[in-house]
C-alpha cells in the first residue's frame, strides 16, 4: 500500500514516447535562444507572423505541403465538425499565410516565426516528436542574390546565439533530376539511379545508369568543399536543361564566398533526401559537436505545383537541436528577499538585474534558505550578499 501513492506521481510524469517536459533553467533557456534568433532576424528586415498550432486538413496539407500527411496528427473540430490537423512544419503555414493574408503586400516579402511542431513519429536522428522551429521566408524574388541572402542569414543567426564551426551544405536537388529525364531515365530505372546516389554506391550506381554511368559518377564526385567542388562540376557536360541549376549553385557559392569568405561551404549535388519538392539551391545547416543538423533550408513555390504560387526560399532552424550547439544555461544573480522587503527596495534591485525571490517565511537560518531556494545571495540590511 505504501507504494501507491509514488506509482500513481510515477503514471502522471510518464509521457508518451518522443515527448518530454522542459525544466528550469533549461526552459528559460530555450526562450531566451528563440528571442535572440527573432531578434536576428529582425534585423535583416524580417516580421514575424504567428500561425495557429491546429488549422484544417484540406488548407494545412495543400500544395506541397501535402508530403506531410503521414507526420500530420487529425482531429476532429467539434464546432465545424470538420477535419484538423496539428502542424508538423510552420513553413507551410507562412506561405499560405504570404498567399492569402498577405497576398497584396510589398515583394519581396521578408516573414520570421517560432513555434512547437508535431509529428506522428520521429526520425533515426531525431526521436522528438514535439520540438521548436524558428525560421523565415524570403517570398518573391527568384535571384542568386535570395538564395545567398537566406544562407548567410542562417549562418549569422547561429553565430548570433554562440554556436560554433557552423557549415553549410548546398545541394541543387533539381539537378540530378533534370538529367536523368533529358537522358530517358524515368520509373523504375530512375528508382534504381536515385536509391544508388542516395547510398553513394558506386557498384550500384554504374548497373542503374548504364551506358550513363560515367556522367552521374561525375555529378557524384563534384562533392566537397567550396569552390573547388563547383569547379569539378563545370567541367561536366551536363544536358542543357540542367544548365540553369548549375549555373545557379555556381552564382549562390561566388556570392556567399564575398560576403563571407571564412563560412565553411560544402556541396552535395547529389543530396535529395529530405529535398523532394524543393525546387532549386537548398541546404543543411551543421555544427560542430553535434550529431545531426541544426536546420535546413531551400527554395520552393508557396502554391506547390500550382502555377500561382510564388517562388520563394527559406529556412528552418531546430531548437531542441541548436541547444545542444551552444553554451548551456548561465548562472543568474538570484538573491533572496526577507519577509517583509519593501517592494519599492526590490524594484530597484530588479532593475539593477538582480532576480528576486521573496521568502514566504521568517526563517531561523535565512542563509540556508536561500541555499534551498536556488539563490546566490541574500539581501542584508539593503545589500546584497554573496553565499
Amino acid at each position: 500500500m505504501s507504494d501507491t501513492p509514488t506509482k500513481a506521481l510515477a503514471a502522471k510524469a510518464l509521457l508518451p514516447t518522443g515527448l518530454r517536459d522542459l525544466l528550469p533553467p533549461d526552459a528559460e533557456h530555450e526562450a531566451q535562444i528563440v528571442g535572440r534568433l527573432l531578434k536576428e532576424f529582425h534585423r535583416h528586415g524580417y516580421e514575424r507572423v504567428k500561425p495557429p498550432l491546429v488549422e484544417f486538413e484540406e488548407g494545412l496539407l495543400s500544395g506541397s505541403a501535402a508530403a506531410l500527411a503521414n507526420q500530420t496528427f487529425r482531429i476532429m473540430d467539434p464546432v465545424s465538425q470538420r477535419m484538423m490537423g496539428v502542424r508538423s512544419d510552420m513553413t507551410p503555414q507562412v506561405a499560405r499565410i504570404a498567399a492569402t493574408r498577405l497576398r497584396k503586400a510589398a515583394r519581396p516579402l521578408r516573414l520570421s516565426y517560432a513555434g512547437q511542431v508535431l509529428r506522428v513519429k520521429g526520425s533515426s536522428l531525431r526521436q522528438e516528436r514535439q520540438f521548436g522551429q524558428v525560421g523565415v521566408e524570403l517570398i518573391g524574388p527568384d535571384r542568386a542574390e535570395a538564395d545567398a541572402e537566406i544562407v548567410l542569414l542562417a549562418a549569422s543567426a547561429l553565430a548570433a546565439v554562440g554556436a560554433k564551426g557552423v557549415s553549410i551544405d548546398l545541394t541543387v536537388p533539381t539537378l540530378v533530376p533534370a538529367v536523368a529525364q533529358a537522358l530517358n531515365l524515368t520509373g523504375d530505372d530512375y528508382a534504381r539511379l536515385r536509391s544508388a546516389l542516395d547510398h553513394r554506391d558506386a557498384k550500384a550506381l554504374a548497373e542503374a545508369a548504364g551506358p550513363h554511368a560515367d556522367l552521374f559518377s561525375a555529378i557524384l564526385g563534384a562533392s566537397g568543399p567550396a569552390p573547388a567542388a563547383v569547379e569539378r562540376l563545370a567541367a561536366i557536360a551536363l544536358p542543357p536543361v540542367a544548365e540553369a541549376a548549375r549555373q545557379r549553385l555556381t552564382e549562390v557559392v561566388a556570392l556567399i564566398g564575398q560576403a563571407a569568405p571564412h563560412l565553411a561551404v560544402t556541396i552535395d549535388p547529389v543530396e535529395m533526401r529530405g529535398f523532394e519538392y524543393q525546387t532549386g539551391v537548398s541546404f543543411t545547416l551543421f555544427a560542430r559537436g553535434v550529431r545531426g543538423e541544426v536546420g535546413r533550408g531551400g527554395r520552393y513555390r508557396t502554391g506547390g505545383d500550382s502555377p500561382v504560387g510564388e517562388p520563394a526560399i527559406g529556412f528552418t532552424i531546430f531548437t531542441d537541436t541548436v541547444l545542444r550547439a551552444i553554451p548551456g544555461p548561465q548562472p543568474v544573480r538570484r538573491v533572496l528577499l526577507p519577509l517583509g522587503t519593501d517592494y519599492a527596495e526590490a524594484s530597484a534591485l530588479r532593475a539593477q538585474g538582480w532576480h528576486t525571490v521573496a521568502a514566504m517565511d521568517a526563517c531561523d537560518d535565512p542563509v540556508a534558505e536561500a541555499k534551498r531556494l536556488g539563490c546566490s545571495h541574500l539581501l542584508r540590511q539593503g545589500v546584497p550578499e554573496a553565499l
